[in-house]
């Protein structure tokens, strides 16, 4: 992981994924095909190892069925709630 990643966002993300995937019944593989990466780079953003592209978060919301704005404001609300946790 590159050292100016927010680790605080990429769980966010990640629980943001993890639960949008869950919510879908999908698993990482079905979610991986639908959005076009890997099942590796899937099972990697839910651990908050990586954050995707902007290209690749457009994707991902495709394949979830969500729009990026919506996935972005939840990441959000998650985001704040970890910042506060943190404290």
């Amino acid at each position: 992981m590159r050292s100016n990643q927010d680790p605080a966002l990429l769980r966010a993300f990640a629980a943001e994924i993890k639960a949008r995937r869950a919510a879908s019944s999908l698993s990482q593989e079905g979610l991986a095909f639908a959005s076009g990466v890997t099942r590796t780079f899937v099972a990697k953003l839910e651990l908050g190892q990586t954050s995707p592209s902007l290209t690749t978060l457009f994707r991902l919301a495709d394949g979830l069925e969500a729009g990026p704005d919506e996935m972005i404001q939840s990441t959000m609300k998650r985001y704040k709630k970890e910042l506060k946790a943190a404290k």
